[in-house]
């Protein structure tokens, strides 16, 4: 495992930027996961889970229709989240 330790400057909004070679391997989307412990921040790529070998496999009652996947994409995602909750 690779590690580089970089000095970076912080913006006045708390910005700062990922270099563009670990941008370019490391992420599929636009987002991280950022981990926060004792004075350190850790910053990981957001690896979303594929579902696609799950699709028929589950049932669930959701309200969106099918033809929208974004729309049931986010409708799955919301019920993830309030099962995270509980």
């Amino acid at each position: 495992m690779e590690q580089i330790e970089m000095l970076k400057h912080v913006d006045a909004q708390g910005r700062i930027v990922l270099p563009k070679k670990w941008r370019d391997k490391h992420l599929k989307d636009h987002s991280v996961v950022m981990l926060v412990k004792d004075g350190e921040i850790i910053v990981k790529a957001n690896e979303p889970e594929d579902i696609s070998d799950l699709i028929d496999s589950v049932e669930l009652n959701i309200k969106s229709d099918l033809g929208d996947w974004d729309e049931v994409r986010k409708e799955l995602y919301d019920i993830g989240q309030k099962k995270r909750r509980m």
